[in-house]
């Protein structure tokens, strides 16, 4: 330190306000702008009477801010922290020859107010640190509002990147432009995004710059990203070398060197840790709390875009494989006038967005249908939704349909988006329409009426875009009738309405659908494919395919994985039916009329004894025949009484 005639240091309680320098006091509070201290030095450096004026701020090292006058040639750096430390202003000679004071502000970034000058007096050193008092003052405040203008700026930016984010179904892509945002967002000179496989404890980084593939497989338990997600708290690095956590191999392997990073958890809708988001080098300086909480905002609309980008990618997949399944023509199976029609009538409608009922037996292909109708018309790209409206109670089903927010009811931990905007642009196709409940039926025609819904426990309104199809296997006009479903949602959802033949009726189909199915299984099975023996044909012709379409397509799944050898005999078919049927059930053992009327009769005797308690008697007067004549009957079958006895 230099000797004290030569330097003169000053410690002021706060602001002591003069008469004198008011004016220059109501010169920093003025100050709205970093931009306007030229302005303000040129007014304090006429009031001193000095030539220099200069605003320093301490980050890594000593930096001019603003300055009016000739810069000077070096700042003295060790003075400057001694002043800041101190608290306490000094004046000095010792400063390119010429009287100089050095004024802390007392600024959370620490500023310090330089004046030089030749007039410049020791006893002046007060007032400057009055002055330099409120400077800091107007400092802070700017850049309080500095943050919050640019913590806003980013939240609009996140929420806009949301918005374009939601088009994406590609989750690789999506993770490399949701990293090349937040570097840019952030000022980080890079970003990785780690998705975790918690089955097998790995994490999945994307992009992992300078790794081929841009992919990177790491434990979920190791490194700093580990402590990240074993923890659920974020972690700053200011020297990540240093830090004994940090994995230096794949610096090493790239030539990337790392000096600080930041990693926040990425949670789930539910509170699951499901990843973990890294920010690498900060541009200028360390990662700051303004930075986390930049990062932990982006993080939640990270972790959504993740969620609903791999909903979506699910989706588009599986519907790319049903608009395969649709062009080549082998969704809508038969050679039937029925299915020849049904096929045109879908054609037809798909081109529309007329709401459809379909209507048929359980088995008979009626989500088929109505994905026929989606993959064939102008949404095909877009999702195609299924929803089994007999499977979920009222409450259950508004949330599932319309979603909720968190804390709309005692489970809602979070936010949950409903089936109406998961096929937003596509089909909603809601099965079993006949077993939804009477309050269900209400809010369901007022989103088909509106076309807007609104999240349980949620106020805002969300305009939805899709179309809705139906089915049902129950009587809706029996149950309209009965008061059990809204007339008005009948009429809104039979704008046009399909019914589908059941399999008994259309015989025609049976074989092609047979051989269609066949050759699926038999493809999953890798096996050759089989084929039938005339045998096979007839029985499965002649069998009255209670179950429809779904039970054959059961039957040749179990043929395709259980059959032995290379062809269909009739005894690989043995179990279409069931051991508890009744001999009468199914006439379609390839008998001729009269002996089948015999088979008949004889099991409907059997079942009147049975069902009169072995009471030949009362057996006879329930079939409307004398005793004498009941057992002349038997006896023209072919039947004993021991052989109706129970």
């Amino acid at each position: 330190m230099e000797d004290s005639q030569w330097m003169a240091w000053v410690e002021v309680p706060w602001l002591q306000r003069s008469a004198t320098y008011s004016p220059l006091i109501r010169f920093c509070e003025r100050l709205v702008r970093l931009e306007e201290f030229p302005e303000i030095a040129t007014e304090i450096a006429a009031e001193f009477g000095v030539s220099r004026c200069s605003l320093v701020v301490r980050n890594q090292n000593w930096e001019v801010v603003a300055s009016r006058g000739e810069p000077m040639a070096s700042l003295p750096g060790a003075l400057l922290a001694d002043v800041v430390d101190r608290d306490a202003g000094v004046w000095t000679t010792s400063i390119d020859d010429q009287p100089t004071m050095l004024l802390p502000t007392s600024s959370s970034r620490q500023h310090v107010l330089i004046l030089s000058g030749p007039r410049l007096d020791s006893s002046q050193l007060t007032e400057g640190l009055g002055v330099s008092r409120v400077l800091g003052q107007r400092l802070d405040h700017l850049e309080r509002v500095g943050k919050a203008e640019r913590h806003v700026g980013r939240i609009r930016t996140m929420v806009s990147l949301a918005h374009s984010f939601a088009g994406e179904i590609d989750t690789q892509k999506l993770l490399e432009r949701i990293a090349e945002e937040a570097t840019q967002l952030l000022g980080a000179d890079r970003a990785s995004i780690f998705v975790r496989d918690k089955e097998q404890n790995l994490l999945i980084a994307c992009p992992a710059l300078g790794v081929e593939g841009g992919k990177l497989f790491l434990p979920d338990n190791k490194g700093i990203v580990g402590d990240t997600i074993q923890g659920e708290k974020p972690i700053v690095v200011d020297d990540a070398y240093s830090d004994a956590r940090f994995d230096q191999s794949v610096d090493k392997k790239s030539g990337y060197t790392t000096r600080n990073l930041l990693c926040i958890p990425l949670f789930d809708a539910e509170g699951e840790c499901i990843g973990a988001f890294e920010l690498i080098n900060k541009l200028n300086g360390d990662f700051s709390d303004e930075d986390l909480t930049s990062l932990q905002d982006f993080g939640v609309q990270t972790s959504i875009a993740i969620k609903n980008t791999k909903e979506l990618e699910n989706l588009v997949r599986s519907n790319q494989t049903l608009t395969d399944r649709v062009e080549t023509g082998s969704d809508i199976i038969g050679e039937s006038e029925s299915i020849s029609a049904l096929r045109g009538t879908i054609q037809r409608l798909a081109a529309t967005d007329l709401p459809v009922l379909i209507l048929g037996e359980s088995g008979t292909g009626k989500e088929v249908a109505a994905e026929a109708l989606h993959h064939q018309g102008p949404r095909a790209a877009r999702p195609f939704v299924a929803v089994n409206c007999a499977a979920l109670t009222e409450t259950l089903l508004e949330s599932e349909l319309f979603g909720h927010e968190k804390g709309a009811f005692t489970d809602a931990q979070s936010m949950h988006i409903g089936k109406f905007e998961l096929a937003e642009g596509g089909t909603l196709f809601l099965d079993e329409i006949g077993d939804m409940s009477v309050g269900g039926q209400a809010k369901l025609l007022r989103v088909l009426e509106q076309k807007v819904i609104t999240r349980v426990g949620g106020t805002q309104q969300i305009p939805v875009n899709v179309r809705v199809l139906a089915a049902t296997n129950a009587n809706l006009t029996e149950k309209v009738q009965e008061k059990q479903f809204r007339q008005d949602l009948y009429y809104r959802l039979s704008v046009v309405t399909i019914e589908l033949p059941p399999l008994r009726e259309r015989p025609e189909d049976i074989l092609p659908l047979a051989s269609f199915f066949l050759r699926r299984f038999c493809a999953d099975a890798s096996r050759k494919l089989l084929t039938f023996s005339p045998d096979a044909e007839k029985r499965m012709q002649i069998h009255g395919w209670p179950g429809n379409v779904r039970e054959l397509r059961n039957l040749m799944e179990r043929v395709a994985f259980l059959s032995n050898g290379d062809r269909i005999e009739v005894d690989d078919l043995a179990f279409i039916l069931s051991p508890q049927r009744d001999a009468f059930d199914d006439l379609s053992d390839g008998i001729g009329l009269a002996e089948a009327s015999n088979k008949f009769q004889r099991e409907y005797i059997k079942r009147a004894v049975k069902r009169m308690q072995g009471n030949m008697s009362d057996a006879a007067e329930f079939l409307g025949l004398h005793r004498s004549n009941l057992y002349r009957k038997m006896r023209q079958l072919g039947m004993e009484v021991n052989d109706v006895k129970p």
